[in-house]
């Protein structure tokens, strides 16, 4: 699997160990974005990444910012890009079985460079599982169309 990685300078060093642990998995691993560990913007890693998720050029994304708030904002902006932040395994498996997340938000001020690698993994691992769920993310994608009204999302 492609995967595109970026971060902020916070998120620097676990980019790093994530590259490593994705390829010594298989993975192909490219950092994108302009940080190189001096002061940087997260959202411009963040658009780079997700920007070419959604182009199809990656499979999946990884953002690391300190919180992964900023990332999972500024990454959710991009058209075709269901970006969550996960602070553990479970919330990693689930945002792609239920949610088809396509880009991973970590915070790097929350974990260490080991945890990441396990919750990178649970994402990766996991298959969206459809059915029902396919229905919801259908409906992510119309408010993102702005084709799903508030008049019309019963409660």
């Amino acid at each position: 699997m492609k995967i595109a990685l970026g971060s902020d300078h916070r998120g620097c060093d676990v980019v790093a160990r994530l590259t490593e642990h994705l390829e010594s998995r298989g993975h192909d691993a490219g950092v994108l974005g302009p940080c190189d560990g001096s002061s940087c913007d997260y959202p411009d890693g963040a658009f780079a990444v997700a920007t070419a998720v959604a182009r199809g050029d990656w499979d999946r994304g990884v953002l690391v910012c300190g919180s992964g708030i900023g990332m999972s904002m500024a990454a959710n902006k991009v058209d075709g890009i269901r970006a969550a932040l996960a602070v553990d395994t479970t919330a990693a498996e689930m945002t792609r079985r239920h949610n088809d997340a396509n880009v991973l938000c970590l915070a790097a001020d929350r974990l260490t460079p080991d945890e990441a690698c396990a919750i990178v993994d649970a994402f990766l691992d996991a298959d969206f599982e459809g059915g029902r769920h396919a229905r919801r993310v259908e409906k992510i994608t119309a408010i993102e169309a702005g084709r799903l009204k508030s008049r019309e999302a019963p409660c």
